[in-house]
């Protein structure tokens, strides 16, 4: 009797087991078997055992599907299955890839599957790429309401802000300059045509020739952009740089020639104290000269006290000229 009890619960847990497990085998082929299907019924040629060995490989089989179905739909085939999973191993972004391809093909813009893969793992955004090559962009240059000052031959400042519009450049988007680079280039042409101005009423008279300079160089060359159109947006005139700097120049050239005059007057005031200090030093030896005259007997005491009497009469005379 016991022995019939242990068959018997021995039978129900090996059938439970049996049960559980065709139950998980069920639920995992029909989890793979819903994905197919929806390829299938989509037109889409991918195989049941493409999308288990997707899964094997940590690849999720219906972001794969979902691409190539609308790969399909829009016409383009020359992308595998194996593409698109060798690009997810990769790390790129499949579903902005894949519309960018479809945005790309419905706008007759010639992009191949290599060619998007690169941009996109170069980490560019591509559909936002194709979606500007579409419709073009406006580029403020420079950004944040600033202005690009430039000085004219006349002296005149400029403040000039200009609206670039470009487009993608899908054959340079990998390795080619940024927006960064645009707008440099055009604030260099933008001064560059300002400079070379005769007189600032001639930019403010025709702005469309900074455009026309602008887009004659070839701004664009190596960018991920095509420049279209350099519209001006606002010009302002500003301080007269020339006049400004004439008048530092006056003002320098005046502070120099000061110097020169205080220069020659110093060296005037010593020449005239060192010929003092000669006359003062001949003074000195008057009463030696005297002294020795008498002794030698070249002079008397009369031609002595004459000598003093002119001398008295002398600054008389000097006295009474200044009081006249």
């Amino acid at each position: 009797m016991t022995t019939f009890f242990a068959d018997q619960t021995g039978f129900f847990w090996g059938g439970g087991v049996l049960i559980l497990a065709f139950f998980l085998i069920f639920s995992f082929i029909m989890r793979y078997i819903s994905i197919w299907f929806q390829a299938f019924v989509s037109g889409t040629p991918v195989t049941l055992f493409s999308i288990v060995g997707m899964s094997m490989r940590k690849i999720p089989p219906r972001v794969v599907v979902n691409a190539m179905i609308n790969l399909t739909k829009a016409g383009i085939k020359n992308v595998s299955t194996a593409d698109l999973e060798t690009h997810y191993l990769a790390g790129g972004h499949l579903t902005n890839v894949v519309g960018a391809m479809i945005a790309a093909d419905k706008a007759n813009i010639p992009l191949s599957w290599r060619q998007a893969t690169a941009i996109d793992l170069a980490g560019r955004d591509l559909l936002e790429a194709v979606r500007t090559s579409v419709n073009p962009k406006v580029i403020d240059c420079p950004g944040d309401g600033k202005y690009i000052t430039a000085v004219a031959k006349d002296g005149i400042q400029l403040a000039c802000r200009a609206r670039v519009t470009v487009r993608t450049n899908l054959q340079q988007l990998v390795g080619g300059a940024t927006e960064e680079t645009i707008i440099a280039r055009v604030g260099e042409g933008i001064i560059n045509s300002i400079g070379s101005s005769d007189r600032h009423v001639d930019v403010l008279e025709s702005p469309q020739m900074i455009s026309e300079l602008v887009l004659g160089k070839r701004l664009d060359a190596q960018t991920a952009f095509e420049i279209l159109s350099v519209d001006i947006a606002d010009i302002d005139v500003m301080e007269n740089i020339g006049a400004r700097l004439q008048t530092d120049q006056a003002e320098s050239d005046k502070k120099i020639a000061q110097a020169k005059a205080e220069e020659r007057r110093a060296m005037a005031v010593a020449h005239e104290q060192e010929n003092k200090a000669k006359l003062v030093e001949a003074e000195a030896e008057i009463p030696l000269a005297i002294a020795e005259a008498f002794r030698s007997g070249n002079l008397g005491i009369f031609d002595y006290y004459k000598m003093k009497n002119v001398q008295a009469d002398t600054e008389m005379r000097k006295t009474l000229a200044e009081f006249e």
